[in-house]
Protein backbone atom coordinates (compact mmCIF):
# COMPACT_ATOMS: atom_id res chain seq x y z
CA UNK A 1 0.00 0.00 0.00
CA UNK A 2 1.10 3.50 -0.55
CA UNK A 3 -0.05 6.03 2.23
CA UNK A 4 -0.15 9.63 1.43
CA UNK A 5 -1.50 12.49 3.83
CA UNK A 6 -2.76 16.09 2.73
CA UNK A 7 -2.65 18.28 6.05
CA UNK A 8 -3.06 22.08 6.39
CA UNK A 9 -1.16 23.09 9.05
CA UNK A 10 -1.84 26.91 9.92
CA UNK A 11 1.61 27.74 10.54
CA UNK A 12 4.06 25.02 11.11
CA UNK A 13 5.42 26.03 14.61
CA UNK A 14 1.88 25.86 15.86
CA UNK A 15 1.17 22.28 14.73
CA UNK A 16 4.53 21.33 15.89
CA UNK A 17 3.12 22.44 19.54
CA UNK A 18 0.24 20.87 18.79
CA UNK A 19 1.54 17.24 18.34
CA UNK A 20 1.75 17.02 14.71
CA UNK A 21 5.09 15.41 14.24
CA UNK A 22 4.55 12.74 16.59
CA UNK A 23 1.23 12.03 14.71
CA UNK A 24 2.90 12.14 11.36
CA UNK A 25 5.50 9.60 12.84
CA UNK A 26 2.96 7.23 14.26
CA UNK A 27 1.50 7.39 11.30
CA UNK A 28 4.65 6.06 9.06
CA UNK A 29 3.39 7.55 6.02
CA UNK A 30 5.01 7.36 2.48
CA UNK A 31 4.19 10.57 1.36
CA UNK A 32 2.99 13.56 3.84
CA UNK A 33 2.13 17.24 2.10
CA UNK A 34 1.82 19.91 4.01
CA UNK A 35 0.64 23.63 3.53
CA UNK A 36 0.53 26.98 5.30
CA UNK A 37 3.70 26.61 6.80
CA UNK A 38 3.55 30.42 7.68
CA UNK A 39 7.67 29.90 8.19
CA UNK A 40 10.77 31.03 6.14
CA UNK A 41 13.33 28.97 5.91
CA UNK A 42 14.98 30.88 8.88
CA UNK A 43 12.12 29.33 10.91
CA UNK A 44 12.71 25.77 10.44
CA UNK A 45 13.93 23.79 13.06
CA UNK A 46 15.80 20.27 12.25
CA UNK A 47 12.96 18.26 13.30
CA UNK A 48 10.69 20.35 10.34
CA UNK A 49 13.34 20.07 8.01
CA UNK A 50 13.85 16.36 8.17
CA UNK A 51 11.30 14.69 10.68
CA UNK A 52 12.37 10.93 11.83
CA UNK A 53 14.24 10.69 8.72
CA UNK A 54 12.10 12.16 6.34
CA UNK A 55 12.84 14.10 3.18
CA UNK A 56 11.52 16.99 3.25
CA UNK A 57 11.06 20.05 0.21
CA UNK A 58 9.93 23.17 0.51
CA UNK A 59 8.32 26.33 -1.05
CA UNK A 60 8.30 29.68 0.82
CA UNK A 61 6.46 32.83 0.66
CA UNK A 62 8.30 35.65 0.75
CA UNK A 63 5.84 37.50 2.74
CA UNK A 64 6.82 36.64 6.36
CA UNK A 65 4.13 34.27 8.76
CA UNK A 66 2.33 33.52 5.15
CA UNK A 67 1.60 30.20 3.12
CA UNK A 68 4.37 28.37 1.98
CA UNK A 69 3.97 24.48 1.41
CA UNK A 70 6.24 21.18 2.23
CA UNK A 71 6.16 17.61 0.37
CA UNK A 72 7.88 15.08 3.30
CA UNK A 73 9.06 11.65 1.53
CA UNK A 74 10.75 8.66 2.85
CA UNK A 75 12.78 8.27 -0.12
CA UNK A 76 14.60 11.19 -1.96
CA UNK A 77 13.06 12.16 -4.63
CA UNK A 78 14.80 12.25 -8.13
CA UNK A 79 13.77 15.44 -8.91
CA UNK A 80 12.24 18.49 -7.40
CA UNK A 81 9.77 21.68 -8.62
CA UNK A 82 9.66 24.69 -6.63
CA UNK A 83 6.87 26.99 -7.98
CA UNK A 84 5.28 26.18 -10.91
CA UNK A 85 6.76 29.32 -13.55
CA UNK A 86 4.17 32.18 -12.29
CA UNK A 87 6.00 34.71 -11.26
CA UNK A 88 3.09 36.11 -9.08
CA UNK A 89 1.88 33.24 -7.30
CA UNK A 90 5.31 31.59 -6.77
CA UNK A 91 6.10 34.07 -5.35
CA UNK A 92 3.39 33.42 -2.71
CA UNK A 93 5.15 29.63 -1.91
CA UNK A 94 1.61 27.39 -3.08
CA UNK A 95 3.92 24.55 -4.82
CA UNK A 96 5.99 21.75 -4.65
CA UNK A 97 6.66 18.96 -6.86
CA UNK A 98 8.18 15.52 -6.06
CA UNK A 99 9.25 13.07 -9.06
CA UNK A 100 9.58 9.43 -8.02
CA UNK A 101 10.12 7.88 -11.03
CA UNK A 102 6.90 8.51 -13.38
CA UNK A 103 4.73 9.45 -9.95
CA UNK A 104 4.81 13.12 -8.89
CA UNK A 105 3.74 13.91 -5.64
CA UNK A 106 2.53 17.99 -5.07
CA UNK A 107 1.71 20.05 -2.61
CA UNK A 108 -1.01 22.74 -3.45
CA UNK A 109 -2.09 25.69 -1.77
CA UNK A 110 -4.27 27.67 -3.69
CA UNK A 111 -5.18 31.19 -2.75
CA UNK A 112 -8.30 32.33 -0.49
CA UNK A 113 -10.58 34.95 -1.86
CA UNK A 114 -12.50 35.20 1.46
CA UNK A 115 -10.90 38.32 2.56
CA UNK A 116 -12.30 40.36 -0.11
CA UNK A 117 -12.57 41.33 -3.89
CA UNK A 118 -8.84 42.13 -4.63
CA UNK A 119 -7.92 38.86 -2.98
CA UNK A 120 -11.08 36.58 -5.25
CA UNK A 121 -9.57 38.12 -8.16
CA UNK A 122 -5.99 37.08 -7.69
CA UNK A 123 -7.77 33.55 -6.99
CA UNK A 124 -9.56 33.73 -10.51
CA UNK A 125 -6.06 34.67 -11.89
CA UNK A 126 -4.44 31.45 -10.08
CA UNK A 127 -7.06 29.31 -11.50
CA UNK A 128 -6.39 30.47 -15.03
CA UNK A 129 -2.86 30.27 -14.76
CA UNK A 130 -2.75 27.25 -12.85
CA UNK A 131 -5.20 25.21 -15.02
CA UNK A 132 -2.80 25.66 -18.26
CA UNK A 133 0.08 23.99 -15.71
CA UNK A 134 -2.10 21.18 -15.03
CA UNK A 135 -3.34 20.69 -18.50
CA UNK A 136 0.49 20.15 -19.14
CA UNK A 137 1.18 17.78 -15.97
CA UNK A 138 -1.40 15.89 -17.57
CA UNK A 139 0.12 15.61 -21.18
CA UNK A 140 3.65 14.99 -19.28
CA UNK A 141 2.60 10.96 -19.10
CA UNK A 142 3.42 11.46 -15.28
CA UNK A 143 0.94 9.62 -12.95
CA UNK A 144 0.03 12.68 -10.61
CA UNK A 145 -1.10 13.10 -6.84
CA UNK A 146 -2.00 16.63 -5.96
CA UNK A 147 -2.48 17.12 -2.52
CA UNK A 148 -3.50 19.98 -0.56
CA UNK A 149 -5.88 23.01 -0.08
CA UNK A 150 -7.65 24.08 -2.81
CA UNK A 151 -9.97 26.45 -1.32
CA UNK A 152 -13.11 25.40 -3.29
CA UNK A 153 -16.15 23.15 -1.91
CA UNK A 154 -17.14 21.34 -5.10
CA UNK A 155 -20.40 20.41 -4.83
CA UNK A 156 -23.17 20.99 -2.35
CA UNK A 157 -22.22 17.66 -0.44
CA UNK A 158 -18.89 19.36 0.35
CA UNK A 159 -19.83 22.02 2.95
CA UNK A 160 -23.21 22.12 5.78
CA UNK A 161 -24.65 25.17 4.77
CA UNK A 162 -24.22 25.31 1.30
CA UNK A 163 -27.41 27.27 0.50
CA UNK A 164 -25.99 30.11 2.66
CA UNK A 165 -22.46 30.46 1.09
CA UNK A 166 -23.66 30.75 -2.80
CA UNK A 167 -22.24 34.02 -3.48
CA UNK A 168 -19.43 32.92 -0.87
CA UNK A 169 -15.18 32.39 -1.99
CA UNK A 170 -15.07 29.01 -2.28
CA UNK A 171 -18.42 27.70 -3.17
CA UNK A 172 -18.78 30.92 -6.36
CA UNK A 173 -20.68 28.86 -8.89
CA UNK A 174 -17.42 29.90 -11.50
CA UNK A 175 -15.17 28.42 -8.68
CA UNK A 176 -17.13 25.05 -8.69
CA UNK A 177 -17.35 24.98 -12.63
CA UNK A 178 -13.62 25.10 -12.68
CA UNK A 179 -13.01 22.23 -10.23
CA UNK A 180 -15.55 19.99 -12.68
CA UNK A 181 -12.99 21.02 -15.31
CA UNK A 182 -10.40 20.08 -13.61
CA UNK A 183 -12.18 16.45 -12.89
CA UNK A 184 -13.81 16.45 -15.94
CA UNK A 185 -12.39 17.95 -19.31
CA UNK A 186 -8.65 17.63 -18.21
CA UNK A 187 -9.00 14.62 -16.97
CA UNK A 188 -8.14 14.38 -12.75
CA UNK A 189 -9.86 12.54 -10.34
CA UNK A 190 -11.16 13.60 -6.61
CA UNK A 191 -9.81 10.46 -5.45
CA UNK A 192 -11.47 10.93 -1.98
CA UNK A 193 -14.60 10.38 -3.57
CA UNK A 194 -14.04 7.16 -5.21
CA UNK A 195 -13.88 5.44 -1.74
CA UNK A 196 -16.36 7.71 0.16
CA UNK A 197 -19.63 9.11 -0.93
CA UNK A 198 -20.99 10.06 2.15
CA UNK A 199 -22.46 13.43 3.21
CA UNK A 200 -20.20 15.24 6.03
CA UNK A 201 -16.86 14.41 5.12
CA UNK A 202 -14.91 17.72 6.10
CA UNK A 203 -11.50 18.76 6.17
CA UNK A 204 -12.22 22.51 7.72
CA UNK A 205 -13.84 24.27 10.17
CA UNK A 206 -14.27 28.11 10.84
CA UNK A 207 -12.97 29.22 14.20
CA UNK A 208 -16.18 31.15 14.72
CA UNK A 209 -18.97 30.24 16.34
CA UNK A 210 -19.41 26.47 17.38
CA UNK A 211 -18.15 25.18 14.10
CA UNK A 212 -16.24 22.24 15.08
CA UNK A 213 -18.40 21.45 17.85
CA UNK A 214 -21.11 21.27 15.75
CA UNK A 215 -19.61 19.78 12.36
CA UNK A 216 -20.63 23.02 10.58
CA UNK A 217 -17.52 22.41 7.80
CA UNK A 218 -16.14 22.49 4.61
CA UNK A 219 -14.83 19.73 2.56
CA UNK A 220 -11.53 21.78 0.71
CA UNK A 221 -8.54 19.60 0.97
CA UNK A 222 -8.38 17.10 -1.67
CA UNK A 223 -6.09 14.05 -3.28
CA UNK A 224 -6.70 14.89 -7.00
CA UNK A 225 -5.18 12.32 -8.79
CA UNK A 226 -4.60 11.30 -12.41
CA UNK A 227 -6.89 8.17 -12.95
CA UNK A 228 -4.85 5.04 -12.59
CA UNK A 229 -4.03 6.28 -9.17
CA UNK A 230 -7.51 7.05 -8.40
CA UNK A 231 -8.62 3.99 -9.28
CA UNK A 232 -6.10 2.29 -6.44
CA UNK A 233 -7.35 4.14 -3.87
CA UNK A 234 -8.39 1.73 -0.84
CA UNK A 235 -9.26 3.62 2.46
CA UNK A 236 -9.39 7.29 3.39
CA UNK A 237 -9.06 8.62 6.58
CA UNK A 238 -10.20 12.69 7.96
CA UNK A 239 -8.36 12.76 11.37
CA UNK A 240 -10.22 14.55 13.95
CA UNK A 241 -9.21 12.94 17.30
CA UNK A 242 -6.36 15.92 17.71
CA UNK A 243 -6.63 19.00 16.63
CA UNK A 244 -3.24 20.31 14.56
CA UNK A 245 -5.04 23.75 13.01
CA UNK A 246 -8.41 24.32 11.54
CA UNK A 247 -7.83 22.15 9.34
CA UNK A 248 -7.83 18.18 9.64
CA UNK A 249 -5.28 15.83 7.41
CA UNK A 250 -6.95 13.84 5.18
CA UNK A 251 -4.88 10.64 4.09
CA UNK A 252 -5.70 7.82 1.77
CA UNK A 253 -3.95 4.60 0.91
CA UNK A 254 -3.79 3.46 -2.51
CA UNK A 255 -2.58 -0.33 -3.45
CA UNK A 256 0.76 -0.54 -4.47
Amino acid sequence: MMKIISANLNGIRSAAKKGFFEWMAAESADFVCVQELKAQVGDMQPEFLAPGGYHGHFHYAQKKGYSGVGVYSKQEPNAVYIGFGNEEFDAEGRYVRCDFGKLSVISLYCPSGSSGEERQAAKFRFMDVFLAHLNELKASGQEIVICGDWNIAHKEIDLKNWKGNLKNSGFLPEERAWFSHVIGEVGYVDAFRCVEPAAEQYTWWSNRGQAWAKNVGWRIDYHVTTPAIAAKAKRVAIYKEQRFSDHAPLTIEYSA
